[in-house]
């Protein structure tokens, strides 16, 4: 895989958790297991997209 279709690859991901994180923000109770869940896989991609950049 080609470092611009990694890149793409975690952007792509990043949107989807963003949108689901969305939809959680939306239900009067979410589960708050899923949302931490959510929350740090978006931000490994985001540290993972972030490390990429500066090499």
């Amino acid at each position: 895989m080609s470092l611009q279709n990694r890149i793409d690859s975690l952007k792509v991901k990043h949107a989807t958790i963003e949108n689901a994180l969305d939809a959680h923000s939306k239900i009067p109770y979410p589960n708050e297991i899923e949302l931490a869940a959510l929350k740090k896989q978006k931000l490994a991609i985001k540290d993972e997209l972030e490390t990429i950049s500066t090499h």
